[in-house]
């Protein structure tokens, strides 16, 4: 009887056989795989297009009518894609959305970068999302992104992750001469104008280490100093994503918020069954800075998408997109907070998720009285819990930290005020947006698992 009536929460680990254990370690390592291959949210859109492509789907604007099992995607400036399976049930009477976002915090390079001083050269940066800034000091960076010039040409960079390219680096005061600094508070030991990386240290004929730097780079991608106006340059770990301890059962890599539960709903969207249910997998852009921006999921550009759905299969009506929203339900794929064994206090661990023990639900999140959270209904968690109990998934169900203690968001809101029933559901991390952010492949395989079952409820 106490087995039956008590919630006993119990490793993931422990109840897996060999075979499956195999399946969880090959899956993550395409996880790997695709970690290794998108640091920015561009590199990640092209990496889902070319699956997408390559597993029948189209872009949507390349087919005039859908019908049922058409598998269509809508590219949103290189940056955000969502992607739909069609079900056999009208669209207007609701479908299962698995959310996910593929931007991560990082550095940005400032319009006016390049500059000289103390006989170097560095770059201004302006940090993205939420980081701790010290962490990002003394660690090997590299430098992605696009140049676009005036004339529409688009140049390509990514330096640092060859063996063969150099890395960058910010600095760091020794702690010899550090006092004043350890007097400061560990958020202002390095401000926000002290991210500056270090780029290079030759000077040409003329003395000038700028000018021999962006001599460099000029030869090498066809640039000049003004065109860095017209730049996305993002400043990120050089890490690889590796296995993590000796059993190899955690991730260790940049980026895996949230890009562990975009790959986790990517897979289990390809993967899939057919069902009556029209399946649509978002992939967002701008969460980290609030969703905002014609690539964030406050844009009208998913309304667009499923209005284009409508269109194609011919229900669109007046009131359709409303009464297709009303009848929704989501999964805001968004990871969560796992404990972690050096701050166990930041926890209260009734309510708290552990690292192995499966996928997380969050019913709401939000900081302090729940503000600007989506508290789902007892219905839909109820809902939910039955989906992943019938198809063998384990989760658990946990808050994001203490009361009082802080808090945070995701997209699950913006769904929400809609008018779909909407649940965060995602993979716990250890030292979330860190440079180097833990997972375990246990709970990224019972991510997979949940949205799989989740787009094949009908």
């Amino acid at each position: 009887m106490k087995d039956k009536i008590l919630n006993k929460k119990v490793s993931g680990w422990l109840n897996i056989n060999t075979v499956d254990k195999d399946k969880i370690y090959d899956f993550c390592g395409g996880y790997i795989d695709f970690l290794n291959n998108g640091k920015t949210e561009r590199e990640v859109s092209d990496v889902i297009v070319k699956l997408l492509d390559s597993n029948g789907f189209k872009r949507i604007n390349d087919i005039d009518n859908l019908k049922p099992n058409d598998k269509v995607y809508m590219v949103n400036r290189n940056k955000s894609i969502y992607a739909a399976v069609i079900g056999s049930d009208n669209i207007t009477s609701g479908i299962n959305i698995v959310g996910a976002h593929i931007d991560s915090p990082r550095l940005d390079l400032k319009p006016n970068p390049l500059y000289e001083d103390a006989k170097l050269a560095l770059f201004k940066t302006h940090y993205y999302g939420g980081i701790k800034k010290y962490q990002w000091t003394t660690i090997p960076l590299a430098i992605h992104g696009v140049v676009v010039k005036p004339n529409g040409e688009k140049i390509n960079i990514v330096i640092g992750e060859d063996d063969n390219d150099p890395v960058f680096t910010i600095t760091d005061i020794l702690p010899h001469l550090a006092e004043e600094q350890y007097q400061k508070k560990i958020g202002q030991a390095i401000g926000g104008e002290d991210l500056n990386v270090l780029v290079g240290s030759i000077p040409s004929k003329d003395d000038s280490i700028k000018e021999n730097i962006m001599t460099l780079i000029n030869e090498k991608y066809k640039i000049d100093e003004i065109d860095f106006y017209s730049s996305e340059l993002e400043v990120v770990p050089a890490f690889k994503a590796r296995n993590l301890g000796f059993d190899k059962s955690m991730v260790a890599a940049y980026g895996q918020d949230d890009r562990v539960c975009a790959y986790a709903t990517l897979m289990a969207l390809l993967d899939a069954k057919e069902s009556s249910k029209t399946k649509v997998a978002i992939f967002a852009d701008k969460e980290e800075i609030g969703s905002v921006g014609n690539t964030g999921m406050c844009s009208q550009m998913f309304d667009l998408f499923v209005n284009e759905l409508l269109n194609k299969t011919k229900e669109n009506n007046a009131g359709a997109l409303n009464k297709t929203y009303c009848n929704s339900i989501m999964l805001s794929a968004d990871v969560g907070a796992g404990v972690d064994p050096n701050y166990q206090s930041a926890s209260e661990k009734n309510n708290a998720s552990y690292i192995g023990y499966g996928v997380e639900l969050n019913k709401y999140t939000g900081s302090r009285g729940k503000s600007g959270a989506s508290d789902a209904n007892a219905e839909f968690v109820a809902k939910v819990r039955n989906i992943f109990e019938k198809n063998d998934v384990k989760y658990q169900v946990s808050e994001l930290g203490k009361v009082d203690l802080g808090g945070g968001g995701t997209i699950a809101y913006i769904l929400a005020n809609k008018g779909m029933d909407v649940i965060d559901c995602g993979v716990p991390v250890i030292s979330m947006h860190s440079p180097y952010e833990v997972t375990s492949k246990f709970d990224i395989y019972a991510a997979y698992k949940g949205y799989k079952a989740f787009f094949e409820e009908e």
